[in-house]
């Protein structure tokens, strides 16, 4: 009995492993976007910012430096919760500010907070999304511009690292983000299919949120508007040109709380948007909500296909006594030889996004590391029923100048 269930979860294991590898070749192909117009589109940039004093001002600037007429553009700081000086230091570097004053749990309700409130503002003809620990290249809006002009209403742009070389774990992120942005949004964008919001440096037409609304029922809001616009038949598209430079944890301990977050967030949409993927996806042939749902079953599947998996060594060593010496060597080999891809491929991803592998090399090593720490996060978020949205400090004062 047990046998057939390592069968069927390693049958299945390669089923998702190859589907994965189809949706990933896309990044092969080549798309060209056909701009409709040369209208230069206002935009809304919002931040939504809680106790970020040290880096919003770097923000603010990148933005105020952007290739894009400033009368087309306006920037939003929603402060919430703060306790420290960021609506001083947003206001004096030239921000308008939206004051949260109700409790929020999420950056979602932050966002909902400020749609209704800019509702009514009909010059807005797109908002754009950012942490405030972001710094933006200083084409993110011409590029995004160029995106609404093709016909697009909701827009993932490329998430780049600006303290990539920090330590191994900020490396791991930026391997982690690079690997979402050309092998799940450009290969999908590619293949004419709807990409994945990863957070921040997106846009989405102001339309398009008086039309469907905008209410997060989950502390991953990018994820869960995700579904949102696969349930209403939005693809969403991908700018590899419309770069977002993120500042990434270099702690462990607050990388963990993070990821926690972010399980707790996908498992959460399961929970509360398979019925209706299910239901639009058949109705209306949109498999991009069969897409949505099998990226949320990753974190179900990686945590079964993991257990059994260990229980099948312990079973073969101590019950079966079926694991001599030479079990030991070809396992190992066969491990040596899976670790020596997947850090060549790392290299060549890092080479591709003109970062530096010898700077980088600790992080390309032990990437293997960071994604095994996700079995006991996903394995948890399985049984808890709650999370909380915790903040995570950022104090890396780059400028784009410096990255």
């Amino acid at each position: 009995m047990f046998e057939i269930i390592i069968y069927i979860l390693l049958i299945l294991s390669l089923i998702y492993g190859f589907y994965f590898l189809i949706m990933a070749s896309g990044v092969f192909r080549k798309k060209k976007c056909e701009i409709d117009n040369n209208k230069k589109n206002h935009f809304a940039i919002l931040i939504a910012a809680r106790n970020e004093e040290t880096v919003i001002k770097n923000l603010i600037n990148s933005l105020k430096k952007q290739n894009y007429p400033s009368n087309k553009y306006d920037v939003y700081v929603i402060v919430n919760n703060c306790t420290d000086n960021t609506l001083e230091v947003a206001k004096n570097a030239g921000a308008k500010i939206i004051e949260c004053k109700q409790k929020v749990k999420s950056k979602g309700e932050v966002l909902k907070y400020t749609f209704n409130k800019l509702k009514s503002n009909d010059e807005i003809d797109a908002y754009v999304i950012f942490d405030a620990d972001n710094v933006v290249h200083r084409e993110f809006l011409n590029k995004m511009n160029d995106s609404i002009n093709c016909g697009y209403e909701v827009v993932q742009g490329f998430r780049d690292t600006k303290n990539i070389c920090d330590n191994w774990l900020s490396t791991s992120y930026a391997i982690l983000y690079y690997l979402q942005s050309l092998f799940i949004n450009k290969s999908r964008f590619n293949f004419g299919m709807s990409s994945f919001l990863n957070g921040t440096g997106f846009m989405v037409k102001k339309e398009t949120i008086d039309r469907y609304g905008y209410d997060p029922k989950t502390i991953t809001e990018d994820i869960e508007y995700t579904a949102i616009c696969a349930i209403n038949g939005i693809k969403i598209a991908f700018n590899e040109n419309a770069i977002t430079y993120d500042e990434q944890v270099t702690d462990f301990k607050s990388s963990l709380k993070q990821r926690k977050r972010w399980s707790f967030g996908a498992i959460q949409c399961l929970k509360n948007y398979t019925g209706s993927l299910i239901k639009e996806g058949i109705k209306n042939k949109r498999f991009e909500c069969f897409d949505v749902i099998i990226f949320y079953f990753g974190i179900i599947f990686h945590v079964l296909f993991t257990i059994v998996s260990l229980i099948g060594i312990f079973y073969n060593v101590f019950y079966l006594n079926d694991f001599n010496s030479m079990d030991v060597v070809i396992y190992f080999i066969m491990f040596l030889i899976n670790y020596f891809i997947g850090v060549v491929f790392r290299m060549i991803v890092i080479k591709k996004c003109n970062k530096s592998i010898k700077e980088n090399i600790w992080g390309i090593l032990l990437f293997d590391l960071f994604v095994l720490s996700w079995f006991p996060i996903n394995f948890i978020c399985l049984f808890i029923k709650d999370c909380n949205w915790d903040h995570i400090k950022h104090d890396r004062n780059v400028d784009t100048l410096n990255i």
